[in-house]
């Protein structure tokens, strides 16, 4: 019966996956959760509480982050077992903490657990987004976005928010199914929380800024295996000069690293057409491209996005540097492995500023961020309320055919509506998209072809709730209500 059970709790977490992109099934993830409380509230002891909870983790990041895989063996060129082993003990880590959350929920509130488990979830899901730098890919929250009515709760309460709410619905369908309160009660209470996230989505938290800009953002296409070889460079190069001559838009963005050279390496003149081509529209194009700096006698790179054209050239520095991608945690002991196993250029950056400034272009007040930063809403909140456009440029190239791309889009659509700000996201090989400032892609160019996607954006300015107290306030009612859970446990 307990493997029944396991395999069941196993099977709910890979059916979560539905609720992302880019199915965007999100009843699917609800109802996963759903299933696995109920389960948990049957567990007679914390551990096999745990074990579901570990199980569920199992199904849902085994299937839903398996492209970690592709971005080790297929690009870091690690050998196939290593790059298994790594994927799985990845897996193995953030499967953690949902099985945490059970065990410690059957532990500590065994006659409160349908209560407790939203709380304490939501909580977990949190600190999984900053211990050890953070991973938050999958927080069951980004499930809703944008299309359920949940979503409307996100310039509330972010992310985590959403996390809270949907791990209550569950928690009452699940209270159902034990019947500790009956069919009546549970469709009351989930009608109050559908109707209020409904009321929320048709409210406008901002106001347009400005004229519309009109944007071309380039997706090259340049193979992840090609990228960083010397004879590939004089292709690419030309790739995205072709490109930029063909745009005539106020603001053209290519994506991260699009450039893998240092500015005073690239040919003669090269950035200099850039910048004038960009200024003769009276506009400005926003380039990645590393930068080199001297640090304690010592040279280090940064991973950047440089603005040539009509306004004064700036610079942002990605400060949110992924672990083992671009920088070596421990580099002392386990350095040795990308000098003799992984082949991944520029793994050891140096962090940018952790306050950045929106750059003035265009009659706009640009937030750029590059890549893997804008799954942390937290941060991107650093140049808010003051910029009225947010600017992605990544490279996703590293998860080749895999749910990876569209799930990173997922996430940009939830900063999207944390801030009601529109985002334009250019990347090398997709998903380049355009976001309204409601979550939705108002228009996207397919996977791992060459074009570009042209079109007219408006600035925004206003704050939302989320800006004002980013993941704090939920943070806090969160921790309140476990305290009054915990004090009334002993009192009891």
């Amino acid at each position: 019966m307990r493997l029944r059970q396991f395999l069941l709790a196993i099977a709910l977490g890979a059916f979560a996956v539905l609720g992302y992109a880019p199915f965007y099934f999100y009843p699917a993830t609800i109802l996963a959760l759903a299933g696995l409380f109920w389960l948990i509230e049957r567990s007679p002891s914390p551990r096999q509480a745990g074990l579901l909870g570990l199980s569920f983790g199992a199904g849902l990041f085994g299937v839903g982050i398996s492209w970690l895989y592709i971005s080790l063996h297929d690009f870091g060129e690690m050998p196939a077992l290593l790059a298994a082993l790594a994927t799985t003990a990845v897996c193995g880590f953030v499967a953690l903490f949902p099985a945490a959350t059970a065990w410690l929920v059957t532990r500590q509130f065994p006659a409160k657990k349908l209560i407790a488990l939203p709380l304490l979830w939501a909580l977990l899901e949190w600190v999984r987004s900053w211990i050890f730098t953070g991973f938050p890919w999958l927080t069951v929250g980004y499930s809703q976005v944008p299309y359920s009515p949940l979503a409307g709760l996100v310039p509330v309460v972010g992310v985590y928010g959403v996390s809270l709410a949907m791990t209550i619905c569950a928690a009452l369908i699940a209270a159902a199914l034990c019947k500790k309160i009956s069919v009546k009660q549970m469709g009351v209470w989930l009608l109050m929380f559908w109707l209020g996230g409904s009321v929320l989505k048709h409210l406008e938290w901002s106001t347009p800024q400005g004229k519309p800009l009109t944007f071309s953002l380039l997706q090259g296409n340049i193979s992840q295996s090609l990228k960083w070889q010397k004879n590939e460079l004089p292709h690419t190069l030309q790739t995205y000069l072709d490109m930029l001559l063909a745009s005539h838009a106020q603001l053209i963005v290519i994506p991260e690293m699009a450039l893998p050279q240092l500015a005073e390496n690239l040919p003669k003149n090269y950035l200099k057409t850039f910048e004038q081509h960009a200024a003769a529209q009276g506009g400005n194009v926003l380039v990645g491209i590393p930068e080199s700096a001297t640090k304690d006698g010592e040279t280090v790179y940064f991973n950047a996005v440089t603005s040539l054209g009509a306004a004064p050239s700036q610079s942002y520095q990605k400060s949110h540097l992924v672990p083992f991608g671009e920088f070596i945690p421990f580099k002392s002991l386990i350095g040795w492995i990308y000098d003799d196993v992984l082949h991944i250029p520029l793994a050891d950056l140096e962090r940018g500023t952790l306050e950045p400034q929106p750059m003035n272009l265009s009659g706009q007040k640009i937030a750029l961020n590059i890549c893997y930063e804008d799954v942390f809403g937290e941060e991107i909140i650093r140049q808010l309320p003051a910029a009225t456009l947010l600017v992605n440029v990544s490279n996703d190239a590293w998860y080749g055919q895999s749910l990876a791309a569209e799930q990173h889009l997922q996430m940009s659509q939830t900063r999207a509506l944390e801030t009601a700000r529109a985002v334009l996201r250019s990347t090398n090989t997709g998903v380049t998209a355009v976001i309204n400032r409601d979550g939705r892609v108002l228009a996207k160019l397919p996977q791992f072809t060459q074009a570009s996607l042209n079109g007219q954006i408006q600035g925004y300015q206003g704050t939302t709730p989320y800006v004002l107290w980013g993941n704090w306030l939920v943070i806090t009612l969160i921790l309140l209500a476990l305290g009054a859970l915990w004090q009334k446990r002993k009192q009891s």
